[in-house]
């Protein structure tokens, strides 16, 4: 078996869908994540008391779990080789479309799958600013990824990047902050406001109820 088969059989790679129709992502499964679980089960109203992730991998899209639990296990227990990541040639990529950052070695292996897709964009949604620290501590973060803090407040724009990121990632109600609304109602493939660097570093969304 060649190493390309081999990594391709390693790192599960979703087709997204929806709103992120045309794009591919690297997810980690959000019901196993205790991060994720808290959040999502905490009384304080948050963007994770709306998570869609939860929602759609306690129903129609369930078949998919186990593959991201692969993905879960894989990516935080080592930091991988070279050889066992993944070949990327899309020009833009996400990273945890389900899911959430899990450890320091999770993010490390992004790390490293960005170093190896040197021609990709990669944009990583996350809320583990501590786990990003960490990280940055100890490896430079790649110049081919965007860091996007995502906001965990509804109604709260949040224009001061947290140190090591590059964007930030907030969600208003429908009747709030129209003017500022840049994420809505739009294909990610037709926007990519995320996926660029010359872009705006503050985007601003319309929760949507799950």
């Amino acid at each position: 078996m060649s190493n390309k088969k081999k990594a391709d059989g390693l790192v599960h790679i979703s087709k997204m869908s929806g709103k992120l129709e045309g794009l591919k992502a690297i997810s980690t499964n959000t019901l196993t994540n205790p991060f994720c679980v808290k959040m999502n089960e905490a009384k304080k109203e948050t963007i994770c008391s709306h998570c869609y992730s939860h929602s759609m991998l306690k129903g129609f899209r369930k078949n998919t779990a186990p593959a991201l639990q692969r993905n879960s296990d894989l990516l935080s227990s080592k930091v991988l080789d070279l050889a066992e990541l993944p070949t990327i040639k899309d020009e833009v990529f996400r990273f945890s479309a389900h899911g959430e950052l899990i450890n320091i070695t999770h993010l490390s292996n992004l790390f490293k799958i960005c170093r190896k897709n040197s021609k990709t964009t990669f944009s990583l949604w996350t809320k583990r600013k501590d786990i990003v620290t960490k990280t940055l501590k100890l490896i430079p973060k790649p110049n081919n990824l965007i860091l996007i803090y995502s906001n965990p407040k509804i109604g709260s724009i949040l224009k001061n990047k947290p140190k090591g990121f590059d964007k930030t990632f907030n969600n208003v109600l429908e009747d709030e902050f129209k003017e500022e609304q840049n994420c809505t109602g739009q294909q990610c493939k037709d926007c990519l406001l995320c996926y660029q660097h010359n872009t705006t570093d503050t985007i601003v969304e319309m929760v949507k109820k799950y």
